[in-house]
């Protein structure tokens, strides 16, 4: 399943997998309230992820962030 979310004034993918247990709107705003957070707060590594966010994959309660350079993407738990 796909969706789209607003993220820094970029429309960004959300993918998941038919596994997932919890409601996709809670998951979405989980989703968001945590990249709000880390991008005010997070690590300058995690900070370089957001900044060049293409794509998010959500795999259980990881999400994966997809980033413009391979070197950059990495996971972030939800929950």
């Amino acid at each position: 399943m796909r969706t789209l979310i607003t993220f820094q004034n970029k429309r960004i993918p959300v993918y998941f997998n038919q596994e997932n247990k919890q409601p996709v709107q809670k998951t979405l705003k989980l989703l968001s309230n945590t990249l709000e957070n880390k991008i005010s707060s997070g690590k300058r590594a995690l900070q370089k992820c957001l900044n060049s966010l293409i794509s998010i994959e959500i795999i259980g309660c990881e999400a994966i962030l997809h980033s413009v350079s391979e070197n950059d993407s990495l996971a972030l738990s939800l929950y």
